[in-house]
């Protein structure tokens, strides 16, 4: 489906430029084109997290999980209609500069313009509550881990997002960059949408985490065992560090649910931890939690969790998951769902890490917990 679909875009843009356009518009139009993808990718989130604290996500909590591509889709709509009327106004006198070069470089223009709005377009559907098999199936249902994503055609939506992230290294983005707050974009909005149901949304209506202030993240002690009494694996070239995540009661009406795919990890180098959201980072996703002191329940991205309102203990259940983490990477912010985000003091060794915290999921239903 994707390819079709990219293909067709492809096709339709370079057919219009050739037969309607000039080499002149059609150039105006890529710039265009990157200069509307650019405000998209840079304020979605902000008008989006507007919108949500505004009011809509408790009058209508069914949209909160269209918000973000709505609101991508919104801002790129106005930027390149804003900057195609200027394009208008001042190329309104053709010209010319001789057949064979008008004729290949509208084709080519119109290519290059294709591959970026197919880009952008398969972008929003990657956001977007979709089942996984739409536009394409970037991760299997029942993945274990975010290695080896699949791409779509000629990568078209890696090429949108890419060139973004490698602009908002820049001063573009000032003292934010999009690589470090979305390292491996797509593989995150993907992957916050592996489980398509309505008990596990997208986004929050309110903010939905914290994290300890001191002592968030810490060296995980010696001699871990998996729920089955196993030794963990040992990762090469990787720690394992657990971080505590504390989720608020008050993020859901009646039990909160998520998968491990939905919380994410940020890492940032060693030499790099000054600003945690300035250059480039890694993005990790959780082997499991701390079943108790001496467990770790391993489960895959794809785990359906629920917490229940008895399972809290005051207005936040704290949870403590664990990572497999680069030797020469530090944690420096927490991820959950899409509009979520929490900073991650630096861990320290297991001897002074606190006590852990016991979880057990709750079931999903009560006629679950029955059966």
């Amino acid at each position: 489906m994707a390819a079709i679909l990219i293909l067709l875009i492809i096709a339709a843009c370079a057919a219009f430029q050739y037969f309607k356009g000039t080499l002149v518009k059609s150039f105006a139009m890529i710039i265009s084109v990157i200069c509307a993808s650019m405000v998209a990718f840079g304020y979605f989130e902000l008008l989006a997290n507007i919108l949500i604290e505004r009011g809509a996500g408790t009058r209508f909590p069914a949209i909160v999980s269209w918000v973000h591509p709505l609101c991508f889709t919104l801002l790129f709509i106005l930027a390149f209609a804003i900057l195609q009327t200027i394009v208008i106004l001042l190329a309104q006198k053709p010209v010319n500069l001789g057949m064979l070069p008008e004729h290949i470089g509208r084709i080519v223009c119109g290519i290059f313009a294709g591959l970026l709005l197919a880009g952008l377009l398969l972008t929003v559907l990657d956001m977007a509550p979709l089942p996984t098999q739409y536009p394409y199936q970037r991760f299997e249902a029942n993945a274990q881990n975010a290695d080896n994503p699949d791409k779509a055609f000629l990568n078209a939506d890696g090429f949108a997002a890419g060139w973004f992230s490698l602009v908002s290294r820049g001063s573009f983005s000032g003292k934010k960059s999009f690589t470090a707050l979305h390292p491996d974009f797509l593989d995150q909005v993907y992957l916050n949408r592996l489980v398509v149901d309505k008990k596990i949304p997208l986004a929050t209506s309110t903010n939905a985490i914290e994290v300890p202030r001191q002592k968030a993240s810490w060296q995980a002690p010696q001699n871990l065992k998996d729920a089955d009494g196993k030794p963990i694996p040992v990762k090469n070239g990787h720690g394992l560090i657990i971080v505590r995540v504390g989720i608020k009661k008050g993020s859901a009406k009646k039990t909160v649910g998520f998968t491990l795919s939905q919380l994410r990890l940020i890492c940032k180098p060693k030499t790099g931890t000054q600003n945690p959201i300035k250059g480039t980072a890694k993005t990790i996703f959780p082997l499991g939690f701390m079943k108790n002191k001496n467990q770790i329940k391993i489960q895959k991205l794809s785990d359906k969790i629920f917490i229940s309102k008895d399972n809290f203990v005051g207005n936040v259940r704290w949870i403590d998951f664990a990572f497999y983490v680069p030797t020469d990477f530090v944690p420096a912010l927490v991820e959950f769902k899409q509009n979520n985000i929490a900073k991650v003091t630096a861990p320290v060794t297991s001897d002074q890490a606190p006590d852990s915290v016991s979880f057990s999921p709750s079931p999903e239903s009560k006629k679950a917990k029955s059966k």
